[in-house]
């Protein structure tokens, strides 16, 4: 009987812990799997971290830099229509917008025309004048003398410089090369050969184009068959004949200018094809300059062993132009596609060959207002404006927020009043800020009539936002104070204001201390309220008050984010850079705040 029957607890025991083992194995695969998602969204997140302060480090450090040029300029009394004893008022008003531009024409003399002179002073940025009236004006005795006065470029030389408009190649050819004249059209004879790079690249330019307009022909094409099918359902259904005409009219076109493309695209691949011969660089075409005898050819036509083009800086008169080194570069873009053209690189050229261009710290970025100019704008007017307003809002949030906490906590009685403020409260901590700023524009603007865009208004409509966030982070500061110091303070005699102002309070300071913090560093970042209430406006100057037009860093950042200039994308990510750094630093502040008196009970 036992013998028969034994071996079946014996199986399900068996059976049991296999299926438990079964069960563990699942669970503890579980566990890995959910430790490695938890792993791999760690990882993601810190990916798309590193790659926003990588793309924003790299769009903005070139910002804290800028192009200067050298001007040699005459200061002329007469020029500048001052007295033999110009005081300090006429040396600040003087027109020195004259002697900048006699400066950039005594270094590049020929310039004649309207658009040849507008580009000239284009080089140079519209407040070059004021760097020569502040060096007048701190040495009054240059008056008479040409002086060299250092001034900042213009956004787009500066970008051009910074290579952030075209790319550029610059290589030395083997051989030497004999210019046929010193000036306008020029012809280049060298080695057979020397240009069969040049060739080359232009060749491969062209089968690129032909590409491109391949597949605008199959897009063409494409649109002609839906033109003839829909031509078809209109005349099977009997369509009104003006528009089966206009139809017609659209087929014809649309098949012309297909027509049109594939005589071109056969013609560039003819012209990709071709082995020697010469070829023309058109508009559209890379840029290709000879640097020879200290003069620079922009190349039109090249062969394998000549090239001509025009010179844009007239090349030395020497009996031995074939001896000299020469070079040859390249501009990727075309000069149809860039704001610096082919003859402003050449002047650039120059200026850099004679040691006049250099690339300096930016000082006045953290020094200056904004401008619509990109070269002179600067942060210090939004840093400012920012202060004011932190500063506000912290007069306002902080006593307000800490004795809402402490009387809520320590006093309120526990009522269905107290609740629903409690609950309102965190709720207002959730709202969002712009309408906060709504209630701004209502109360402080329409209703008692304070100034727009100034700091005081701001720092208003910031403190109501900020109140919920230090109301909620005071109470539990308050509440990890331990009860016992609350009894011994009232069993010593204290009354609940002496508790609470003598023991309680001074032990919760660090925490309340951090959810400020961290409340005004919210604030800090703050861009919608702000904007409700016109501190979206144009700031030049530097505001000197809590009443004076002002603007903030994050609507500064959202101001230049909105410009069409490109070098404003670079001064964005820098006050982005700028604005970070605050914000980690008052994070910092309240961790060591919190490690330096936190007590643990």
């Amino acid at each position: 009987m036992t013998d028969a029957t034994g071996p079946a607890p014996q199986r399900r025991e068996l059976k049991q812990r296999s299926t438990s083992e079964a069960n563990v194995r699942r669970r503890y695969a579980r566990e890995k799997r959910f430790k490695l998602y938890g792993m791999l969204a760690v990882a993601t997140a810190m990916a798309m971290l590193a790659i926003l302060l990588v793309t924003i480090i790299g769009n903005g450090t070139s910002a804290f830099f800028q192009h200067e040029m050298a001007l040699d300029v005459s200061i002329d009394a007469e020029r500048l229509d001052l007295g033999p004893e110009p005081d300090e008022a006429a040396l600040r008003t003087a027109p020195y917008l004259r002697v900048v531009r006699d400066a950039l024409k005594a270094d590049f003399p020929g310039i004649s025309g309207r658009r040849e002179r507008r580009s000239l002073y284009g080089l140079v940025s519209n407040g070059a004048d004021f760097a020569v009236r502040d060096a007048v004006l701190a040495n009054p005795a240059v008056v008479g003398t040409t002086h060299r006065v250092w001034v900042k470029t213009s956004d787009d030389i500066d970008t051009f410089l910074k290579g952030q408009m075209t790319g550029s190649e610059r290589w030395q050819p083997a051989g030497a090369a004999t210019p046929t004249a010193t000036a306008g059209k020029v012809t280049i004879a060298a080695e057979t050969g020397a240009f069969a790079g040049i060739l080359a690249d232009v060749r491969a330019h062209l089968g690129a184009v032909a590409d491109s307009l391949l597949k605008q022909r199959g897009a063409l094409e494409r649109a002609i068959e839906r033109e003839i099918a829909e031509l078809g359902q209109l005349r099977a259904s009997g369509g009104d004949e003006a528009g089966i005409a206009r139809l017609d009219r659209a087929i014809e076109r649309d098949k012309q200018e297909a027509a049109s493309l594939t005589a071109e695209i056969l013609d560039l691949r003819k012209r990709a094809a071709a082995a020697g011969g010469e070829e023309a660089l058109g508009d559209g075409q890379p840029s290709y300059f000879v640097a020879i005898n200290g003069g620079l050819v922009k190349l039109e036509t090249v062969s394998d062993a000549e090239a001509t083009g025009q010179a844009l800086l007239p090349l030395a008169d020497t009996d031995h132009a074939g001896a000299g080194e020469w070079s040859v570069v390249a501009y990727r873009v075309p000069e149809a596609d860039r704001r610096v053209k082919d003859q402003e690189i050449a002047w650039i050229a120059k200026l850099q060959g004679e040691g006049r261009v250099e690339q300096r710290f930016n000082f006045d970025f953290f020094a200056t207002g904004d401008s619509r100019e990109p070269e002179l704008a600067g942060i210090w007017g939004a840093v400012v404006g920012s202060f004011f307003t932190l500063v506000t809002t912290l007069l306002i949030s902080f006593p307000i927020g800490v004795l809402a906490a402490v009387y809520l906590e320590e006093f309120a009685p526990k009522n269905r009043w107290t609740d629903l403020i409690e609950v309102n409260i965190n709720n207002l901590a959730a709202v969002p800020s712009i309408v906060f700023g709504l209630l701004g524009l209502a109360v402080f603007l329409n209703f008692f009539g304070l100034p727009r865009s100034a700091p005081v208004v701001g720092g208003m409509v910031l403190a109501l936002m900020t109140l919920p966030t230090i109301i909620i982070a005071s109470r539990a500061a308050l509440k990890s104070v331990p009860p016992s110091i609350r009894e011994a303070a009232l069993g010593m005699g204290a009354s609940r204001l002496q508790t609470v102002g003598h023991h309680v309070l001074p032990l919760a300071m660090p925490g309340i201390l951090t959810g400020t913090i961290i409340g005004m560093a919210q604030a800090l970042g703050e861009t919608a309220p702000l904007l409700m209430i016109g501190m979206v406006a144009f700031i030049v100057d530097v505001p000197g008050g809590f009443t004076d037009p002002a603007t903030v860093m994050p609507v500064q950042i959202y101001l230049w984010a909105d410009s069409p200039e490109r070098a404003f994308v670079a001064k964005t990510s820098a006050a982005i850079m700028v604005l970070l750094s605050f914000l980690v630093l008052m994070n910092v502040l309240a961790v060591i705040l919190r490690k330096r008196f936190e007590r643990r009970w």
